[in-house]
C-alpha cells in the first residue's frame, strides 16, 4: 500500500473508525447439554464416535487393521482368591482410527497454469502477489487490448517503456530516480515521465471496484450554537424514545392476595433493574452535557475562527471539572458527534495532548501536524525539506519541538522521507 501512495496511484485516508460496540453480560446465552437425563455418559459418545469412524473406514483397509489386532490378543492370568488362576477373557478389540491423508492429484506446473487462467478473468491484475505482479498483468492486457486495437489508449512505446520501469526498476520509480531509470532503459527523461503519467492511470487495487465500503452517514448527538453571546449545548434526543414503566407490573407488586410471593420478588427485582437502567441513561446524558460545556469554554476560538485555533485538552483536567473519573469522560464522548460553526467533529477530536507553545502557551498536537504537513506541500519538490530544518522552522515560531518528534508526525501522517519526496530536474 506505501509503494502505491508513493506512485501516486492511491490516496492517503484515514481509515474509518468502526463504531465500539458494548457487550452486557446479561445478554450472553450459554447453552449447555445434559448427558445425564438424555441417558448417554461421555463413553457411550465416544463409542459412538469410533463406530462412526469405523463405518467411514473402507473395509478393504478395515480388515488387516482387525486381523492384525487379533493376532496380538494374548491370554491373561490374574491371580483369585486362594491359589487357583482362572483364564480371564481376551481383551476386547480396538478400534484404529483412520485419519486420511490428502494427496492432491496436481502439480506445481497444474497449479501455476490455473492461476494464469484467474488472471485472465476481469478486472486485470486480479490475483497477483504483489503490485509489481498487479501492475504488469494490466500493462500486458492493455499491450494485448493494443495489438487487437480495441480500448488500447497508449502507443506502443510508452506501453513498452512503462512495462520495463515496472519491472525492473519499480523500486527506483518510487524513489524519483528518473534520471537513473533514463540511462538504465536507454531512454530520455521525456520518454520516462510519459511512461510514468502512464503508470499513474493504473490501478493498484483492481478488486476494490467490487467491494466498494459505502460511506457511513453521521447524524450529530450534540449542537454548539451560539445564541447571542452565549454559547448553548442542545442535545439531539427528539428521535430517541423515552423509556417509561408500565404501572400493570407496578400492581403486581401489591399485596393483594392474588399474586405469590415469588411472583412479587421476581417482579420487585426487576421493577427496580428498569428503574436503575433510566437512571443511568439519565446520567450518562448528564455526563455528556457536562463535558460539552467544558468543551465550549474552552474551545471558543475554535468554534468561533476555526481549526488552526484549538486548544489542547485533556480528559483528565475535564474529569477533574465535573467531579468524575476520568474512564467516565472517556466513555461518555466516545462515538460522539457535535455540529459545530466549523463542521461535524467527534468530540474526542477535541482532547489533545499540548507541546510548548510561543509565549508559554500550549499549542496542541493537532495543530502542530498542520503546520508539519503545511511546510511540507510547501516546499520546493527538488530541494524538499529535511526533518531538522522543520524543526528549526517550528522552533523560530515559538514551539519546542525536537527532530524525533517532527519525524513521527511525518510518519503518522505517511508522508514520504525527504529522499523520497524530492524530484530530480
Amino acid at each position: 500500500m506505501q509503494e502505491a501512495q508513493a506512485l501516486g496511484l492511491a490516496e492517503t485516508a484515514d481509515p474509518p473508525e468502526s463504531d465500539a460496540e458494548e457487550l452486557s453480560t446479561s445478554g450472553e446465552i450459554a447453552e449447555t447439554v445434559d448427558l445425564e437425563n438424555n441417558g448417554e455418559t461421555i463413553a457411550d459418545l465416544d463409542a459412538g464416535l469410533e463406530k462412526e469412524l469405523i463405518a467411514e473406514t473402507p473395509i478393504a483397509e478395515a480388515a488387516p487393521i482387525a486381523a492384525s489386532d487379533a493376532a496380538r490378543t494374548e491370554t491373561s492370568f490374574s491371580t483369585r482368591s486362594g491359589d487357583s488362576a482362572a483364564a480371564t477373557a481376551p481383551a476386547p478389540e480396538r478400534a484404529v482410527r483412520v485419519t486420511a491423508t490428502y494427496k492432491p492429484s496436481f502439480t506445481a506446473a497444474d497449479l501455476q497454469e490455473a492461476l494464469e487462467v484467474v488472471r485472465q478473468l476481469d478486472p486485470p491484475g486480479v490475483a497477483c502477489r504483489d503490485l509489481r505482479e498487479c501492475l504488469l498483468c494490466q500493462l500486458r492486457y492493455h499491450q494485448a487490448q493494443l495489438a487487437l486495437h480495441k480500448n488500447g489508449n497508449g502507443t506502443v512505446q510508452i506501453l513498452q517503456d512503462a512495462t520495463a520501469i515496472v519491472d525492473h526498476h519499480l523500486r527506483a520509480l518510487q524513489n524519483k530516480q528518473h534520471k537513473e531509470i533514463g540511462k538504465a532503459i536507454a531512454r530520455p527523461i521525456e520518454a520516462v515521465q510519459q511512461a510514468l503519467d502512464y503508470i499513474r492511470t493504473l490501478d493498484p487495487r483492481p478488486g476494490l471496484r467490487y467491494n466498494k465500503v459505502q460511506a457511513r452517514l453521521i447524524e450529530p448527538d450534540v449542537a454548539f450554537i451560539k445564541h447571542g453571546d452565549e454559547w448553548l449545548v442542545i442535545m439531539n434526543d427528539e428521535d430517541l424514545p423515552q423509556l417509561r414503566l408500565n404501572p400493570a407490573y407496578k400492581k403486581l407488586v401489591t399485596r393483594d392476595g392474588t399474586n405469590e410471593k415469588s411472583t412479587r420478588d421476581y417482579v420487585k427485582e426487576r421493577y427496580k433493574s428498569a428503574i436503575q437502567l433510566i437512571k443511568n441513561i439519565e446520567q450518562r446524558k448528564q455526563t455528556i452535557t457536562k463535558v460539552c460545556y467544558c468543551i465550549v469554554a474552552r474551545q471558543q476560538d475554535f468554534l468561533e475562527r476555526g481549526i488552526d485555533q484549538l486548544k489542547p485538552m485533556m480528559i483528565k483536567e475535564v474529569a477533574e471539572e465535573i467531579g468524575v473519573h476520568p474512564s467516565t469522560v472517556s466513555r461518555a464522548v466516545a462515538n460522539k458527534y457535535a455540529h459545530t460553526p466549523q463542521g461535524v467533529f467527534e468530540l474526542r477530536y477535541f482532547f489533545s495532548e499540548s507541546v510548548q507553545g510561543p509565549e508559554g502557551g500550549g499549542t496542541s498536537l493537532l495543530i502542530l501536524k498542520r503546520r508539519v504537513k503545511k511546510l511540507i506541500e510547501e516546499e520546493d519538490p527538488s530541494r524538499p525539506l529535511t526533518d531538522e530544518q522543520i524543526t528549526r522552522i517550528l522552533q523560530s515560531q515559538g514551539i519546542q519541538v525536537t527532530r524525533r518528534t517532527v519525524a513521527k508526525y511525518r510518519e503518522d501522517m505517511r508522508i514520504p522521507s525527504t529522499h523520497q519526496r524530492r524530484v530530480k530536474k
